[in-house]
């Protein structure tokens, strides 16, 4: 395991970073493309959050959702995905990382304290506006 290390002071072998990168890309692309194909085939090109409809000109748009959040659990009856838009997507891994971070959605655990300077108080006389027409 050691070999795999880069030593320091030791120039980055920019070769074996790029067939690194490029192995785990065409990893990732096969892994993606098995079970986006699949979802598409079994599930409706229907958001299953905001209930926006796909075709194939906006295919692209549509996500495929790990229910779990993990992206290897990926069982041939798709009962794992969920075809989400974009922005559902985004918004659910949102919730995901919130909910990991503690927060529920509810209001904060600590009241937030009232603001009690005004930048603006003393802004008359600043301004010279003591005469008053």
């Amino acid at each position: 395991m050691s070999e795999n290390r880069r030593t320091p002071g030791k120039p980055i072998d920019s070769g074996k970073l790029d067939q690194i990168v490029s192995q785990a890309r065409r990893d990732s692309e096969k892994r993606q493309a098995g079970y986006r194909e699949q979802s598409l085939r079994i599930h409706p090109w229907i958001c299953g959050r905001c209930g926006r409809e796909f075709t194939r000109g906006n295919l692209h748009e549509l996500t495929v959702h790990h229910k779990d959040h993990n992206h290897d659990n990926n069982p041939p009856d798709g009962s794992n995905w969920e075809n989400l838009c974009l922005y559902c997507h985004d918004n659910e891994h949102q919730r995901h990382v919130d909910q990991v971070r503690g927060y529920d959605g509810l209001a904060p655990a600590k009241p937030a304290q009232a603001a009690t300077f005004n930048p603006f108080a003393d802004l008359k006389s600043m301004l010279g506006g003591d005469d008053e027409k």
